[in-house]
């Protein structure tokens, strides 16, 4: 039995002190290598910044691909000159998206997009992320507004459109001759010039012009480009049914090949008014034979330009006319023309057409059921106010005029033509 050392009592005081902790033991020469401290200092900071950039990219991840506020689509205006933060502030305030304009500049940066962004009207899809709302601005996808300018009209007259149209900026510096505008359907962003809108219009029409005449008929007596287009808004003013516009163009055609006068009505409100284009009342009877370039009932041939603007279906019709011998047409009074080859055959057309409008105005009106009696008590009226006349027809439509009586009879005094 091993014997125990002998406890040597301490004083209170003596046992109240910390006994002597050992010394830690000295770091290694390595260790205290100053390339030592700074690579864990690097290594550290490396860490460091790993972490925060996987956190940066997964929360800039998120903030671009996450849906966005809009609750359904949306056409906002990007102005000319707008910075990256204008932008910001716009789409904030037309709720395409909802971070901060920091957050979105940011993300511009980070999508490498800063010197990219377009101004102009776009159209922002519901939910639209920031990254689907960044690419529509940097791709310059502008909302293409469609205009149509209507077959028939005077340059004057689509200026006048145009001019009215908001979509628009400028003015037009000079009405364009006439008959050099292709009117079709067109797609423009807002904020196109109007003379960039007549530019393309022009070069439009030069170019369908340019093949409709290589694919003309070579008979026909129409010796230019302009010439087809002079005659081809004359029929475009003729009639408005595509089922007839060769059949029309026939009949002017034919007469020119046969030195016959055109006798059309609407060269006479051209040589009236101009590019106005409207005359708003019947031709009288002394404007049939008043003397006017335009007045085909006056002249010999074609007027010296067009009156309208012509579309591309009676540039086409005008270029390849129906195999007819038709000289004259009138209309039917059904929204179409009956078309003969004699004069006497129109005659009768005519007539049947004024007897088909004389029997319309008599069927819009009809006499009273009861006559009104010879004396009438006082107050009496009151209580059938309407016995004494007729009533007024309900829905009374106006009887159709023969509107267009087209290429007539080569005579001295050319008949009335009422519009």
């Amino acid at each position: 039995m091993s014997e125990r050392p002998p406890i040597s009592p301490r004083s209170p005081r003596a046992a109240l002190e910390p006994e002597q902790v050992p010394p830690p033991p000295k770091r290694s020469d390595r260790a205290r290598n100053p390339f030592v401290i700074v690579g864990n200092a690097i290594f550290t900071i490396l860490i460091i910044l790993m972490i925060g950039a996987g956190a940066t990219y997964y929360y800039g991840k998120q903030t671009l691909e996450s849906p966005g506020p809009l609750q359904e689509d949306k056409i906002v205006n990007i102005p000319a000159r707008a910075g990256k933060r204008d932008i910001a502030d716009v789409l904030s305030r037309e709720g395409v998206i909802n971070v901060n304009p920091w957050v979105f500049i940011g993300s511009v940066f980070a999508l490498k997009a800063s010197s990219d962004l377009k101004p102009g009207e776009y159209s922002f899809q519901k939910n639209a992320s920031l990254r689907d709302v960044i690419a529509t601005i940097v791709d310059g996808k502008v909302v293409q507004h469609a205009i149509t300018i209507p077959e028939g009209l005077t340059s004057e007259q689509i200026v006048t459109r145009l001019s009215d149209n908001d979509i628009f900026t400028g003015s037009v510096r000079e009405i364009p001759r006439e008959g050099t505008l292709l009117p079709e359907t067109y797609k423009f962003p807002r904020g196109t010039t109007r003379d960039q809108v007549i530019q393309r219009l022009q070069q439009a029409q030069k170019r369908v012009l340019a093949e409709i005449w290589e694919r003309r008929n070579t008979d026909s007596p129409l010796k230019s480009p302009d010439q087809l287009v002079t005659l081809a808004s004359i029929v475009e003013k003729e009639t408005g049914r595509a089922d007839e516009r060769s059949r029309v163009a026939a009949v002017f055609v034919n007469r020119l090949r046969q030195r016959m006068k055109l006798q059309s009505d609407p060269t006479i409100i051209y040589g009236l008014v101009g590019g106005k284009g409207t005359l708003g009342r019947p031709i009288k009877r002394s404007e049939i034979t008043q003397p006017s370039p335009y007045n085909t009932y006056v002249i010999d041939g074609l007027p010296p330009g067009p009156i309208a603007n012509p579309g591309r279906a009676s540039l086409e019709a005008t270029a390849n006319p129906a195999r007819t011998r038709d000289l004259f047409f009138v209309a039917d009074g059904t929204g179409g023309h009956a078309f003969t080859e004699t004069y006497d055959q129109h005659a009768k057309n005519v007539a049947k057409l004024r007897a088909s409008e004389k029997q319309i105005q008599n069927d819009t009106v009809e006499p009273a059921d009861d006559p009104a009696p010879a004396a009438a008590a006082p107050g009496a009226a009151d209580t059938n106010p309407t016995a004494a006349t007729p009533p007024k027809p309900t829905n009374q439509k106006k009887p159709p005029r023969s509107g267009r009586q087209g290429a007539a009879q080569q005579t001295v005094s050319p008949p009335v033509v009422q519009r």
